[in-house]
């Protein structure tokens, strides 16, 4: 699968360098929704949430409600996961608070361990939480098999490439392919079709962002490629 996405930054779809340094802005939400309806999912990310630097609720609501998405960003409370689900999110995504056994174990029994995703995002080789700006002491493989019994997958992305449009680490993500048979999400620098069949062939989806936003990859093509018997 082929996941496009939409990060939100201010109330704009914003593309970010390695989560710090804005590269470009998009289309209005609600139009970038509407050029991604062909995806069977559309991830949508509240930056500001994620960073502790504000929200973006209202939109992310408005979206989760139009379209079939899975949200993440500052989601740490049982109450916010309930209440995305409540307004269609069909998955939430939750990093920082996935490190906490007992908050994790929470917030799996409010959205339901089927809609649940755990985020493991790392750079130089260990997951940073807090919008990406702290670093842990853990890598990835490692943390797969914690939180494993409260989520039905992983979001791993690979921040040392995110953004950069110079390839992403097809080994890293062989390792955690092996290191767990749930559901896995990649991101973070995918840029070529080459990558994306590769990650198919592991039965990894793809997360995209700047390279749809820069032209990189096409969009009709990679609609396409998410419905192959379409006439």
């Amino acid at each position: 699968m082929i996941i496009p996405c939409i990060d939100l930054q201010g109330g704009k779809v914003v593309q970010l360098i390695q989560g710090r340094d804005k590269a470009l802005e998009g289309e209005a939400p609600l139009i970038m929704l509407k050029r991604f309806s062909a995806f069977p999912q559309i991830q949508i990310v509240d930056l500001d949430a994620a960073s502790g630097a504000g929200s973006n609720q209202e939109v992310v609501q408005m979206l989760a409600s139009r379209a079939l998405t899975r949200i993440g960003g500052g989601i740490r409370t049982p109450e916010r996961a309930r209440q995305l689900v409540e307004c269609g999110a069909h998955k939430v995504i939750v990093g920082t608070a996935a490190l906490d056994p007992s908050r994790l174990a929470e917030i799996s029994a409010a959205a339901g361990r089927d809609r649940l995703i755990v985020a493991l995002d790392s750079r130089d080789g260990r997951v940073v939480v807090q919008g990406w700006r702290e670093p842990t002491r853990f890598r990835a493989e490692e943390l797969i098999n914690r939180t494993a019994p409260f989520c039905s997958g992983f979001l791993c992305t690979f921040v040392d490439k995110e953004g950069l449009l110079q390839g992403t680490n097809l080994d890293w993500f062989r390792s955690l392919r092996q290191a767990t048979p749930l559901e896995l999400s990649a991101a973070g620098g995918i840029t070529t079709l080459e990558e994306i069949r590769e990650l198919s062939a592991l039965s990894i989806h793809s997360v995209v962002g700047m390279a749809i936003y820069t032209g990189r990859l096409d969009l009709n093509l990679l609609a396409s490629l998410c419905h192959p018997h379409s006439p």
